[in-house]
């Protein structure tokens, strides 16, 4: 059964707590990501462990397993647009369609411990990345498709939010 797509705009997330996972963007820098990153990780590989790791909770809400995919995908894309970013300041990213591509890579019959293994690969990758970044480098911009702009600051704070709320998602 099709997901309906989430067409919301969470660069709010960027001037105010989440009030549904508790995530205060203000708190984080790309100092900080490697840290939170890596703690996140035996979370996530311990939800991959989940007897019921692909079922779906309701119609509407990807199983936990299509999150984790998510979120694998995530760090990738995080990892390409942040280097993009420090390579050419003022970058333009693609567009990225998370609905279609949960579709076309059939997340939600992907095997978990393959899953585990790469979302662990891209998760340690773009810990390093963030890990890399010089203080000087924190106001270099990058600009979405849909016109939302970005610092590496802002990017880092974005990029942790939605890593932490869809862990949230799982555990809720």
């Amino acid at each position: 059964m099709p997901i309906i797509p989430d067409e919301k705009d969470w660069t709010w997330v960027l001037s105010r707590p989440c009030p549904e996972c508790s995530f205060d963007a203000s708190t984080a820098t790309p100092a900080t990501v490697p840290g939170s990153v890596e703690n996140m990780l035996p979370r996530w590989r311990a939800v991959l462990r989940r007897p019921d790791v692909a079922e779906r909770p309701d119609d509407r809400t990807w199983s936990a397993l299509e999150y984790a995919c998510h979120v694998r995908d995530v760090f990738t894309l995080f990892d390409q647009r942040l280097n993009l970013m420090l390579d050419v300041d003022g970058a333009r990213f693609e567009n990225w369609d998370q609905d279609q591509t949960a579709v076309d890579s059939d997340y939600a019959n992907a095997d978990p411990a393959v899953v585990s293994a790469e979302l662990t690969a891209e998760g340690e990758q773009i810990a390093e990345s963030f890990a890399g970044i010089r203080e000087s480098e924190w106001g270099r911009r990058g600009r979405r498709s849909n016109g939302s702009e970005f610092t590496v600051l802002t990017l880092a704070q974005y990029f942790l939010h939605d890593v932490v709320h869809h862990l949230h998602d799982v555990d809720g």
